[in-house]
């Protein structure tokens, strides 16, 4: 199975933002290795309300199964904070299936 397969579908995505490079200072105090965890149903962790609002789009996309043409793995992309002078890196990650939550 392609990890075209595996992360591109039919049913939503759970996303996960894990910081793999900072430099400078990080206003929030974002270190490698934090992460941050998109469902429906909220995110779980701290985030920069900056890179929150720049990532949003990305993370809603990836979470329902956009395909990004030049994407070379279909699991994971990038996403830097938009502070030119403090980078943060971060790592999206929709390789796991979102959990469904049960309804009343």
């Amino acid at each position: 199975m392609s990890n075209e397969e595996k992360c591109v579908g039919k049913e939503p995505r759970k996303v996960i933002a894990r910081v793999v490079s900072q430099e400078g200072y990080c206003a929030i105090g974002h270190r490698v290795g934090d992460e941050i965890e998109f469902e429906h149903y909220g995110v779980k962790g701290d985030i920069c309300i900056n890179a929150l609002f720049t990532m949003l789009p990305v993370v809603y996309a990836m979470m329902h199964n956009a395909h990004f043409p030049w994407s070379e793995d279909h699991c994971k992309e990038l996403h830097a904070c938009p502070d030119p002078k403090n980078p943060v890196v971060f790592e999206l990650d929709r390789s796991q299936p979102m959990e469904r939550k049960a309804t009343g």
